[in-house]
């Protein structure tokens, strides 16, 4: 099914007097379904208003194009409609006229007493029936903004275009006017795009908003959803449990805009040296306490140490956001969860593969289920206790969060679920939830509970929300948690960069074991541009003991965050085919029938051992071995698909042949075993 509104990878370029261009817009793609409301946000010189005057078909694309619905946008036309700041009104027309004007050049097809009637209805529609026979001296700034806004509609488009439509009006104004869109828009059902400064307008008027990084070659940064229902009344908006985390991410979207762009004031271009192919990188991560390795190598000085010359440290609102950038080459490298370089090679949800390799265990531990208090006070203590909560009569399913469908948080969820007899996509409900949105969807009761990393599970013990049932070193001590990842193209052109960046994270690593440095380390993590949390909600489990939040005393885990001890960072291929396995398990990707040459593509051990070496510390890791999780199920390497046979709770296992080192599933053989 084709998009209503597709932007096809369109960039724009402008001759500039002394022979030379410049690139406004850099490869924007961008699908929009009838009815969406989309906003684009950005600093001013991020091309907002270019784009937008594209689709409009007042400006034409340098290269790519604008399709609506089926057809190549080539010119102006009255299926799109602008709305701009300025009002546009002509001084000598009334409110009647002035929108009578687009009706009747617009739908002259039309009988002249139909055309009336269209003219009165949005008259009244934005509520100017008082001022029906005024000019614009004689309106306000709001008025004559309403009057832009029906002689807009008036004509049916397909598509409406706002470029800062309430960019001049007071803030009182603009509030009662965004409220009178929304009221428009729901009647209409119309299809728009909005070019705002105002995060707040965004947030409340947006399906979802698209994020433009700094000109010059302008491109889409980030995109982020808006999980609010419609239709929406404000304060509702403001007291949703996203609402203060969508806000949060753009300002912080925006912040870093405009740090990167007085730091490209600031310095000249670096050019490649020692050796390394290039030095100006981009690396992502999620506010977690075990993003520590990458906070110790930027504060203590790790990455210039080994040639990296300016390290960006972007802090992501999702999993999902990081995946995008690294896959679209936003960002060079990241912190990832460790299932994903593997389901993104293979192809998460019958996705296009992306070939990605590991060459890095940044953390192990460090996860907990957590459960509402709710469970607690009804008897949940233990997982057989859950159990037989679920199995009563009348009781709702309930839904735990997880962070991604390809991290460990899922799989040990799921993990621990089905060794208690629960199954996971049957009895309950799982969803996704991002990291930093956990405590605020826990509260808001649109989750009963959730797996995530630190600090968010030792949040809402704090706050009284919920109890951690069990935790990484209760369900497989030492589990891989966080990962460098980064695509295998940008690996393979960038060798020396790479060893650079895993000599950097290593020496961040054993930094971060070292007790003596956790109070160093805290002050950082607490800091905005990393995680931004409390000290005394990241303390737990990384610097003191770790409170449950239930009558047992709190506990000393000594290794509930470990960055590197005892191998802690050798990217194993054993334990990469564990997580092949759980990720089969559940439906999320086919189970490679070559998982060694697959093991071999995305673990590149040979890469983390010149590294380690390069250091004076030892490149290899753990013996080839047998181990079991919490529920003594053996896994033998050696007969994955012996194991998958003998889990009792799993979907339709997938079995196929996987083209590795290029961007497609391979053809071929498959064949299915029946759970």
């Amino acid at each position: 099914m084709s998009m209503f509104l597709e932007v096809d990878h369109i960039e724009k370029v402008f001759p500039l007097p002394n022979g030379r261009h410049y690139k406004a817009l850099s490869t924007i793609a961008l699908n929009v379904r009838k009815g969406e409301f989309i906003s684009l946000i950005g600093h001013s010189g991020c091309g907002k208003s270019t784009l937008l005057n594209i689709v409009a078909g007042l400006e034409r694309p340098s290269t790519g194009g604008v399709v609506l619905e089926g057809r190549q946008v080539k010119g102006a036309g009255p299926d799109r409609m602008v709305v701009f700041q300025n009002y546009s009104l002509l001084p000598w027309k009334t409110v009647q006229q002035n929108i009578a004007l687009g009706v009747n050049t617009a739908l002259k097809h039309l009988p002249k007493g139909e055309r009336r009637s269209i003219v009165e209805h949005y008259v009244d529609l934005v509520g100017l029936r008082a001022a029906v026979h005024k000019f614009p001296h004689e309106l306000s700034g709001g008025m004559k903004q309403r009057v832009a806004i029906a002689r807009a509609l008036a004509i049916r488009p397909k598509l409406l275009l706002l470029d800062e439509p309430f960019g001049a009006l007071d803030a009182l104004t603009r509030g009662g006017l965004q409220d009178q869109l929304m009221k428009i828009l729901t009647e209409t059902k119309a299809t728009c795009i909005m070019v705002t400064h105002d995060v707040d307008e965004a947030v409340l008027l947006s399906d979802r908003i698209v994020m433009l990084t700094n000109g010059p070659a302008s491109y889409i940064g980030q995109i982020l959803e808006v999980p609010i229902p419609r239709p929406r009344q404000r304060m509702d908006v403001v007291n949703h449990p996203s609402y203060y985390g969508l806000r949060s991410e753009i300002l912080y979207f925006l912040n870093q805009q405009k740090l990167q762009k007085k730091r490209k004031r600031q310095q000249p271009l670096t050019i490649s040296r020692h050796g390394l192919e290039k030095v100006n990188l981009n690396l992502g991560f999620v506010p977690l306490t075990d993003c520590a390795p990458l906070v110790v190598a930027k504060e203590q000085g790790f990455f210039a140490k080994h040639g990296l010359a300016e390290v960006t440290l972007s802090r992501e609102p999702s999993w999902k956001t990081v995946l995008e950038g690294v896959t679209t080459g936003r960002l060079d490298a990241a912190q990832m969860v460790a299932g994903m370089p593997l389901a993104m090679t293979i192809g998460l949800q019958d996705k296009a593969p992306v070939p990605m390799v590991i060459s890095l265990i940044l953390s192990r531990n460090g996860n907990a289920i957590t459960l509402s208090k709710d469970l607690y006070e009804k008897g949940v203590r233990t997982l057989a206790d859950f159990k037989q909560y679920l199995s009563q009569p009348n009781v709702t399913p309930p839904t735990l969060g997880m962070v991604h469908p390809a991290s460990m948080h899922n799989l040990m969820l799921r993990y621990w679920l089905a060794a208690g007899g629960i199954d996971p996509d049957r009895d309950l409900t799982l969803k996704v939830v991002p990291p930093p949105e956990m405590v605020a969807n826990l509260r808001a009761g649109e989750i009963d509970g959730y797996c995530v990393g630190e600090p968010w599970n030792s949040h809402a013990v704090k706050e009284g929300l919920g109890f951690v049932i069990t935790h990484d070193l209760e369900l497989w001590p030492g589990q891989p948690e966080k990962v460098l990842g980064m695509r295998e193209d940008w690996a393979d052109q960038h060798p020396q960069t790479q060893v650079a960046l895993v000599k950097a994270l290593l020496e961040a690593c054993q930094y971060c074991d070292d007790p003596r440095n956790r109070n160093q380390i805290l002050t950082w993590l607490c800091l905005p541009q990393y995680v931004g949390a409390a000290a005394e909600v990241i303390q737990p489990g990384f610097l003191r003991a770790y409170d449950r939040g239930t009558p047992a005393q709190p506990q000393v885990l000594p290794r509930y965050n470990q960055f590197f001890v005892s191998q802690a960072n050798f990217p194993d291929r054993v334990e990469g085919l564990w997580i092949l396995t759980q990720l089969a398990r559940w439906g999320l990707v086919p189970f490679p029938r070559n998982w060694i040459e697959v093991l071999d593509q995305v673990r590149r051990p040979e890469m983390f051992a010149q590294a380690a070496q390069e250091l004076g510390l030892p490149g290899i890791g753990p013996d080839r071995h047998q181990f079991q999780l919490f529920d003594g199920m053996i896994f033998n390497p050696d007969d994955p698909m012996g194991y998958l046979d003998r889990l009792a709770i799993k979907r339709d296992i997938q079995i196929q042949e996987v083209l590795v080192g290029a961007s497609a599933m391979a053809e071929g053989r498959s064949e299915t075993i029946a759970a």
